[in-house]
């Protein structure tokens, strides 16, 4: 099976990844690595959190394991298996097992999409005990004072079949994120791609209108990312109105009559 995992060595804090804190997230999360507590972040696709866990790595100076979460993923894809290799039988760690072992943060970037016998190795972590039994190899790994279990999801997307049990929800402490505040996230985009602030508001703006869809022709808003994506494409020199559909329509929805509906949304929003 093939994981999405990024190991990043270590950062020094001259070379933080840039986040804007919207509140006490940084001041909760450093707490909570104190104390050696596992941190749940919950919020709308695309509004911040995987660069979140970044920067705090980085400010923490810890390695980082990110695990991209998908429907095939299993507890053994996490842990490790046994390979076969020059003919002979050998144990291979799983990115969860390396990062217990060397210590440092784990996140699984949007948990619930995993198989439910994830969120079972999970639970042993995420308590006082701290250890990662491998039944396997018949070990149990206690978890160094800097490691550090981070999990996301996004609500919005939650069904009967996609949820945290609340068992589960209640071994961590949660963080809740949102998109930011309309002066925040034009400062934010212009930082990231140099476009001019005032073009950054009219892009938030229209992102404003677009969120407040969610729900009814759009499963999902078009996010920051989104944002990012549109406005380095506007500083590279491609028309705006091409770049709005291409970068903030088209991902939205494949639907014909919606997009009308929205590329019309834009027109009235951008003059």
């Amino acid at each position: 099976m093939s994981l999405a995992v990024v190991t990043p060595g270590r950062e020094s804090k001259t070379s933080l990844p840039f986040y804007q804190p919207q509140g006490h997230e940084c001041e909760m999360f450093e707490a909570a690595f104190r104390r050696r507590l596992p941190i749940l972040l919950k919020g709308p696709t695309g509004c911040g959190k995987t660069r979140f866990v970044a920067h705090m790595a980085a400010r923490l100076n810890l390695n980082l394991d990110t695990i991209a979460c998908h429907d095939d993923l299993t507890a053994a894809d996490l842990t490790g298996r046994y390979l076969i290799k020059n003919n002979e039988t050998i144990w291979s760690d799983g990115p969860l097992t390396r990062a217990v072992r060397r210590g440092g943060i784990c996140y699984l970037d949007e948990v619930v999409e995993a198989r439910k016998d994830v969120t079972v190795v999970l639970h042993p972590l995420t308590d006082d005990r701290r250890i990662l039994p491998l039944d396997r190899t018949g070990e149990t790994l206690h978890a160094p004072d800097d490691f550090m279990l981070v999990i996301s999801y996004n609500p919005g997307y939650q069904s009967v079949l996609k949820t945290l049990k609340p068992s589960t929800r209640q071994r961590f402490v949660a963080i809740a994120f949102d998109y930011p505040k309309p002066e925040i996230e034009a400062a934010i985009v212009s930082r990231e791609t140099g476009l001019d602030l005032d073009a950054c508001r009219t892009l938030v703006r229209l992102a404003g209108r677009l969120r407040a869809l969610k729900g009814q022709d759009l499963e999902e808003g078009a996010s920051t990312r989104l944002l990012v994506a549109c406005a380095s494409l506007i500083v590279d020199g491609v028309k705006r109105d091409q770049t709005i559909e291409a970068a903030l329509i088209e991902p939205l929805t494949d639907d014909p009559d919606v997009k009308t509906g929205l590329l019309d949304l834009v027109k009235v929003t951008l003059g």
